[in-house]
């Protein structure tokens, strides 16, 4: 088995590909021979040492495969050797062999590549939770998705075009702006040369939003609550602004987390606001739920209505290029691993 290490909390330059021997799929386990595999920040903030979730290094992370099954555990029923699957892993997925419990494997279309199946579970399970279990978007409602152009923001893009009348103002630099309006983004807001929030004020003469989709955390949950309208909902599902470089600037993390707003339940009623939020990591005994969801989406790709958008796809040999890619905020969608 190959895969990509964190080999210490360092960032890029600490990501190595090691050869070990291949794992034997357990009891209510499939064994998948990889062809692609989805980078996600998560990834990116656990090569830092930023990701409580994570192993500690030296570890192998990747929430999302794309490949060919190869082997059974004992007690599989409905999967098959040679059949092609996407799934949903709880890390290991950046190799080009692991073991993943069947709950969580699902056939991929006939028509589907295995770029654009790596491309999926994360980042559309992750938009379609926010927006249809949690924030539960209504037609006619406004919605401010922060890194719009990401994987998750593209995702967003995609399923707020399934729902008739929605007002979608997204975040993104100036040089993405075009793919946004491609993807049904109606404002595209340049937070590099704006105050997001003065312009959202201004876009909606003074209203705000319905909600506010934040993956930055600190200081940006604290602006985005204020641009709520009554009955508007937050969702926090990241803490993008901790990562800032190659490296951990602990000066930063102190001033991010200082920023983060003191809630409480007599102040969120007095405004009629919700604040929720989503970690797909942490719902794996709600396997069931995400299978629902991630059954939902492939419908949906079936019917030509979402399609990943695909940034680059890097070797495992240049995974390092790939993080590199996601600090410096350049892709475009999603960046997917090969082995």
């Amino acid at each position: 088995m190959r895969a990509v290490w964190i080999t210490r909390p360092a960032g890029p330059e600490a990501l190595k590909v090691r050869e070990t021997a291949d794992p034997e799929p357990g009891p209510g386990q499939v064994r998948i021979r990889v062809r692609a595999t989805g980078l996600n920040f998560a990834d990116v903030m656990a090569a830092q040492g930023l990701y409580p979730d994570a192993p500690k290094p030296p570890c192998v992370v990747g929430y999302e495969v794309a490949g060919v099954i190869d082997a059974l555990g004992d007690g599989i029923q409905g999967h098959a050797a040679g059949q092609r699957v996407l799934a949903l892993t709880r890390f290991g997925g950046h190799a080009d062999v692991v073991c993943v419990p069947a709950e969580q494997v699902l056939p991929m279309p006939d028509a589907m590549s295995f770029e654009q199946a790596a491309a999926i579970p994360v980042n559309y399970v992750t938009a379609y939770h926010m927006l249809f279990r949690v924030a539960g978007v209504r037609p006619g409602e406004r919605v401010l998705v922060h890194m719009a152009a990401g994987g998750v923001g593209t995702a967003v893009l995609q399923l707020c075009r399934t729902v008739d009348g929605l007002e979608v103002f997204g975040t993104a630099s100036a040089a993405k702006h075009d793919v946004l309006k491609a993807e049904g983004c109606a404002h595209p807001i340049d937070y590099r040369a704006t105050d997001y929030a003065a312009e959202v004020r201004r876009l909606t003469a003074g209203e705000g939003v319905d909600v506010v989709l934040d993956p930055l955390g600190g200081h940006d949950w604290r602006k985005g609550l204020k641009l709520l309208r009554p009955c508007g909902r937050l969702v926090a599902y990241g803490f993008a602004n901790l990562a800032s470089g190659q490296r951990r600037r602990p000066a930063r993390l102190v001033s991010q987390v200082a920023g983060i707003p003191l809630l409480t339940p007599l102040g969120l009623m007095n405004h009629n606001r919700t604040v929720s939020g989503v970690n797909v990591g942490r719902l794996w005994r709600q396997a069931a739920a995400l299978r629902e969801e991630l059954q939902a989406i492939l419908a949906l790709w079936d019917q030509g209505r979402v399609n990943p958008l695909i940034d680059t796809t890097y070797p495992f040999a240049e995974a390092a290029a790939a993080h590199r890619r996601i600090l410096q905020r350049q892709n475009t969608g999603k960046i997917v691993l090969v082995p």
